[in-house]
């Protein structure tokens, strides 16, 4: 099974103090930033591009894996700006392209990991044509931080790890927290994003470890 991780996500942090928002969490113990980029077309809000991945990569140096998650229309257009940025993984959306296979392609093409992330409502099928490197279940509606967990989304979890096999990294996002990161992990995920139950308390870095500690049950 691959390594469990909490991977912090920066749609939450503080951006006029990113860097030691990042350094606080690292610091921690996390090895995985998750970076949310979002183009106000697949998803209403408007986030970052492939400057802020350099900008990090130059921060946080080679050893940290920053897990880009393209909430965008046609991702294939632009995987390799994300992947020339400094990105270790790049997950795009099924939704978000009529050329998935394409898309993944393109990410390995760029000396990438391969994701692919589903909506809740999105059936796993797609996960039956594909090879990727790494899976996401979305445990929210992606394009908002500070979503409550779907409470129907472990069963979901469960059916993609059954899917994916057991080595290949299964991510869930929304909604984690102390609260509901057991349940993610008993139901088959090992990489749990967190955003604003981390970047949006007081002390991101003991938020980080409560968590982790969550998950270990």
């Amino acid at each position: 099974m691959p390594a469990r991780h909490v991977a912090p996500s920066i749609l939450s942090a503080d951006f006029a103090r990113l860097g030691a928002h990042v350094d606080e969490v690292i610091a921690a113990g996390a090895h995985i930033i998750h970076v949310d980029v979002m183009d106000g077309h697949f998803v209403p809000p408007i986030t970052i591009g492939p400057i802020i991945v350099s900008a990090l990569r130059e921060h946080v140096g080679p050893d940290i894996d920053l897990d880009v998650h393209l909430m965008i229309e046609r991702p294939e257009k632009h995987v390799a700006d994300f992947a020339s940025a400094g990105a270790t993984g790049i997950t795009i959306h099924a939704e978000a392209t009529p050329h998935v296979l394409y898309a993944l392609d393109a990410v390995r093409e760029g000396g990438c990991r391969a994701g692919l992330a589903v909506c809740p409502a999105t059936p796993l099928t797609v996960f039956e044509e594909v090879a990727v490197d790494q899976a996401l279940c979305m445990t929210v509606n992606p394009g908002w931080g500070g979503q409550p967990f779907i409470p129907t989304s472990p069963d979901k979890i469960r059916r993609l790890r059954a899917l994916v096999g057991p080595d290949v990294p299964l991510m869930v996002d929304g909604g984690v927290s102390v609260k509901t990161a057991a349940a993610c992990v008993e139901a088959g995920a090992d990489w749990l994003v967190a955003g604003s139950a981390v970047f949006g308390t007081d002390d991101p870095g003991e938020a980080f470890r409560a968590i982790v500690a969550a998950a270990a049950g």
